[in-house]
């Protein structure tokens, strides 16, 4: 299936197919064999200037890609580390998206590159050093998320999902006008969930490619800012531009399951972040606060038949089935703090029986951070300053939450060999 002309200025090149992904060893170097990417230069000095572009996590978020002016950084979170670099004399990306912790790399050049402009894709095995597919678009490229099968690139008004192995285009999906690139990917391997704005305001498209099904969720009033899926796609959580409020739903059914307040002021979400257990949310934005609040959708495994639920109480909410899918809500399980008026529900304005986050770490507020979950209740939070914290919160009691870690990721000193 070719791309239609008017989306794409070409359609896909190819460079002897698809390869197998080759992981990065255990030393953190690439074990690839020697070569060039571009026009590679030597590793800059101390005395050159690198500026950051963007931060994004991998798919399990244990690394981190670095998009800078003049190429890209991997960085390892446990234990941190920078893996390796790439420099380019043609300029840097303003997108870089990793696949796992794999050599396969979907790169998009920044509007000052000269060789990869911001309107094209390049796939990019650096195991062979070498690009192995192209996609040229008409306009910038948002924003590009990566499967083991699929490869997803968002444009303006569209997105585009293609097949990994041969690179050929799946499906189209029009959006409202998305200049964020929001977009997220369920990554369990056997289900395949997108999520995306729909083409009204405050309304989320989640397909499930699976089951053949589309659901639309009006999440909100406004214009969605930023949305997450949990890895195996069943359960969204989503923010407006107004950043108030960030709310949890089932994707199967649209039913909302929870709803928890950042704050009174209107604010710009960064990121929204569920750890692998569905217990805590993490939430980053503009007003320099990384907050965790205590989620009461508890996601029950397949092993959960021994466990009895009483005839008035809810259905579980079974991770590997699509047939029980309903959510199991416990209101009683470390729930976030409320307001001290919240006795007076119904008769004071919903502000006032909010759930508030369960803990805070505070960070500068004129840098952007993103944030997400480590092991072992800890919270790794990541800044265009080039800053990289890791802390650590009482699961029990909440408050501020304790700084264990901090690096400066720009500095010469933290590739290691």
């Amino acid at each position: 299936m070719t791309v239609p002309s008017s989306a794409m200025s070409s359609s896909v090149s190819t460079s002897r197919g698809m390869l197998p992904s080759a992981r990065l060893d255990a030393h953190g170097s690439n074990s690839g064999t020697p070569g060039s990417f571009g026009q590679s230069v030597p590793e800059f000095n101390d005395t050159d200037e690198t500026g950051l572009l963007s931060v994004s996590w991998n798919q399990d978020h244990g690394c981190f890609a670095a998009g800078t002016t003049h190429g890209f950084r991997i960085y390892s979170c446990d234990p941190f580390k920078e893996i390796f670099r790439r420099d380019l004399k043609s300029g840097g990306f303003g997108i870089v998206e990793m696949l796992f912790r794999s050599n396969i790399l979907a790169l998009v050049g920044a509007g000052t590159n000269s060789q990869y402009p911001p309107s094209k894709v390049v796939i990019w095995d650096d195991y062979e050093r070498r690009c192995i597919g192209e996609f040229s678009f008409r306009s910038d490229v948002r924003a590009v998320k990566l499967r083991r099968d699929r490869i997803v690139v968002v444009v303006e008004h569209k997105i585009y999902v293609y097949n990994f192995t041969d690179l050929k285009l799946l499906q189209q999906i029009e959006t409202l006008a998305n200049p964020r690139g929001l977009c997220c990917l369920s990554h369990h391997s056997n289900t395949f969930v997108l999520a995306c704005p729909g083409l009204q305001r405050g309304l989320v498209r989640i397909e499930h490619f699976g089951l053949n099904m589309t659901k639309l969720i009006k999440a909100h009033d406004s214009h969605v800012a930023c949305l997450t899926l949990t890895m195996d796609g069943l359960l969204l959580a989503t923010a407006s531009t107004k950043g108030t409020l960030i709310r949890i739903f089932n994707t199967m059914n649209g039913t909302r399951l929870q709803e928890v307040r950042r704050g009174s002021d209107n604010a710009e979400i960064y990121s929204i972040a569920l750890s692998p257990n569905v217990q805590w949310l993490a939430v980053s934005s503009e007003k320099g606060t990384v907050h965790i609040f205590n989620l009461r959708v508890r996601v029950v495994g397949e092993d959960s038949s021994n466990h009895s639920i009483t005839a008035q109480g809810p259905a579980p909410f079974f991770r590997n089935s699509s047939n029980s899918l309903d959510a199991l809500i416990s209101p009683n399980a470390g729930a976030n703090p409320g307001s001290s008026l919240s006795f007076m529900k119904g008769f004071l304005p919903k502000y006032f029986s909010s759930e508030w986050s369960f803990a805070q770490f505070r960070v500068p507020e004129d840098t952007q951070f993103i944030a997400t979950f480590g092991s072992q209740n800890t919270v790794i939070i990541v800044g265009m300053d080039g800053s990289f914290y890791r802390c650590s919160f009482d699961h029990l009691n909440g408050g501020e939450m304790l700084q264990q870690e901090y690096h400066s990721f720009l500095k010469k000193g933290h590739l290691e060999s």
